[in-house]
């Protein structure tokens, strides 16, 4: 009985932890530390095994480039997805449904695959005012335990809600800063 008892929580601690803990960062940290900044929508979603890992791989039809190189699509491979009777789930990872229009700020690694910036702290609905009617970009909540770049403390991660023209703003300032540095 003791050895079931010792089983059990062993398993619940493992499941309390194995959420991620991410530092929150800021329009600006985001922007800067992007590789591409896109408004696209999801075309195409599937699952591709590289070594033990398994992606979902989405392609985006770009429309709207604020940063990074030009093409009409851009393949987003984020870490878990199904193949077969194999799964595999990662805490913070953004999931894409065609069709879903967003505006995403994307890192290319030196594996050359790209992926969302910040999990999905880099993925922002797009929705419409209903005070203003003005389009605006909206990053929800992921429920992963958030820390402050500066003091490395635990901080709240809220919505945030920002005018698309702003962001446009925020990104091409950003642009002509590092620029030129």
């Amino acid at each position: 009985m003791a050895r079931s008892l010792f089983t059990l929580a062993l398993c619940l601690s493992s499941l309390a932890a194995s959420g991620a803990t991410l530092e929150r960062l800021t329009l600006e940290e985001m922007t800067t530390r992007s590789t591409a900044i896109i408004r696209g929508q999801a075309v195409s979603t599937s699952a591709v095994q590289v070594g033990s890992t398994i992606y979902t791989r989405t392609v985006f039809q770009v429309l709207e480039n604020y940063k990074g190189p030009q093409g009409a699509q851009v393949e987003v491979m984020e870490p878990g997805g199904t193949i077969g009777p194999i799964s595999q789930n990662y805490s913070g990872v953004p999931r894409f449904r065609p069709g879903v229009e967003l505006v995403l700020f994307l890192w290319t690694g030196p594996s050359g695959r790209t992926q969302v910036i910040g999990l999905s702290q880099g993925v922002f609905e797009l929705a419409r005012s209903s005070a203003s009617g003005e389009v605006e970009v909206v990053r929800r909540p992921s429920g992963e335990v958030m820390l402050s770049s500066r003091t490395r403390q635990q901080v709240p991660d809220e919505e945030l809600r920002v005018p698309l023209r702003k962001l446009v703003s925020i990104i091409r300032s950003s642009a002509m800063r590092q620029r030129q540095d």
